[in-house]
């Protein structure tokens, strides 16, 4: 059964594309399995040297990659094109970076000489999802690559164009033939891939469904896995922030990639004294996004990747209402063509309600008012989730005591959550398991091994 694209925004049908067999795989595995033996043993200063002409290579192409993503998952394309840069950004700093952070760590111990080495592991699949095509991929296989492992890529079927685009950028940019490659598969051809004994570790962003069939299969071949799943952030207003900043924080938090980014800002917990004023500003200023067509550089928020995700939304947003929300703005999908469901905004929601408990991935914000900090902290610790959060308020000391309170893999004081190859990135309970970016993305996917050395 060949892939088809549709553009979301439209309906109409993009491309067509043939889906590898077991055995087209098995080859695709084995180009990647040769192209490591040499490519392990290359100095890291001379693998990460790749990166700038893979950065020069993004930008080349900003402007038909930021097209090709808008076409087929439905972002707009002034976002598309900042999606690029950052692609491009991530290389520059690997390329820096990761000779330093891939060198050999001294150990004081009772020999010699000790020090801990980071070793290529070999073939690493990823599988990744639609609503970042190229920063979710590069994110991975950049310091995957740089730490001397070779790549396999299953991207969302949906953006099996984009898929493919990375593999050629790879190429473009000097990387061996086998280093980087995209497999276009169904998901029994990837439960082989993982099964299969060249592959030695995986990594998945997705859904929390998909991380735990993904973990199962690695745990059952025991290989090493990262995985970056769901998030419901908080996004903490205390009553001495400074509204204007933190509601244009809500709404960009809020509707970035059309609200559907597992760092958006999904469940907004706000200080009583300050709700109404809050809700009223942030519900005046999401109204007023312009929404549609992803390819019109005046669009802020784009089409919805599908039907199916478009009714989670809507009925998110009844069961909400059903329950004793309050609408203040947008609710239900545009009556237009394609898939558009607006900016919106619903008070006096409870904890028990869909749109509080579950993913919401659209631009959807509910919110919630609490009598202090104690109660924020224990409202938005109440999920299965803990990705990321950012606490609002103008006492910075009171701010970060309050953020590292939140069981998050990231948090943030007066700003919206982000991730930056500088720093680690990941989540814990059902967000994931692992870390990307910075050293720590780097290393994942190493045997750290322990040299040590003693006198004769």
């Amino acid at each position: 059964m060949n892939v088809i694209t549709v553009n979301p925004a439209t309906g109409e049908r993009l491309a067509e594309y043939p889906q590898q067999d077991a055995a087209a795989t098995a080859a695709v595995l084995a180009r990647a399995v040769a192209a490591g033996r040499s490519w392990s043993r290359r100095p890291v200063a001379e693998r990460a040297a790749l990166l700038i002409p893979l950065a020069a290579r993004l930008r080349d192409r900003a402007p038909a990659l930021a097209r090709l993503m808008s076409l087929e998952m439905g972002k707009p394309v002034t976002e598309a094109r900042a999606e690029v840069e950052k692609c491009a950004w991530l290389c520059e700093v690997y390329a820096r970076q990761s000779e330093a952070w891939l060198a050999d760590t001294p150990v004081a111990a009772d020999g010699l000489r000790h020090r801990v080495a980071y070793q290529p592991l070999g073939v690493i699949l990823s599988i990744m999802p639609w609503n970042y095509p190229l920063w979710q991929a590069l994110r991975f296989g950049v310091p995957t690559l740089t730490a001397g492992n070779t790549s396999l890529l299953k991207h969302a079927s949906n953006v099996t164009g984009c898929g493919l685009a990375i593999a050629e950028l790879f190429t473009e940019a000097g990387f061996p033939d086998g280093a980087f490659q995209t497999v276009v598969c169904d998901h029994a051809t990837v439960a082989g891939l993982i099964a299969h004994d060249d592959v030695r570790g995986l990594s998945l962003t997705g859904s929390v469904e998909a991380g735990r069939r993904v973990a199962e299969l690695a745990g059952r071949h025991l290989k090493k896995v990262v995985l970056e799943l769901g998030g419901s952030d908080p996004f903490i207003v205390l009553a001495d922030a400074n509204l204007e900043a933190a509601v244009r924080g809500a709404v960009t938090g809020r509707t970035l990639c059309t609200g559907q980014s597992c760092i958006a800002a999904k469940r907004f917990i706000v200080a009583r004294e300050v709700a109404d004023e809050f809700t009223s500003r942030f519900a005046a200023d999401m109204a007023a996004l312009p929404v549609g067509d992803p390819l019109d550089e005046r669009t802020r928020v784009g089409a919805i990747v599908n039907e199916q995700e478009l009714q989670v939304l809507a009925d998110q947003c009844a069961d909400a209402l059903s329950r004793g929300a309050r609408l203040v703005t947008g609710g239900r999908r545009l009556p237009v063509a394609g898939c558009f469901f607006p900016p919106t905004v619903l008070a006096d929601v409870t904890c028990g309600m869909a749109v509080w408990r579950d993913e919401v991935f659209g631009p959807v914000a509910p919110v919630l008012a609490v009598a202090d900090e104690d109660e924020a902290v224990r409202v938005a610790n109440d999920s299965i989730f803990g990705l990321g959060g950012s606490v609002w308020t103008r006492d910075l000391e009171r701010g970060e005591a309050l953020a590292r309170r939140l069981e998050a893999g990231t948090v943030f004081v007066n700003s919206i959550v982000k991730s930056d190859p500088r720093m680690p990135f990941g989540g814990v309970k059902q967000s994931g398991l692992g870390r990307e970016l910075s050293w720590h993305g780097l290393r994942e996917f190493t045997n750290v091994q322990g040299v040590n050395v003693y006198e004769a």
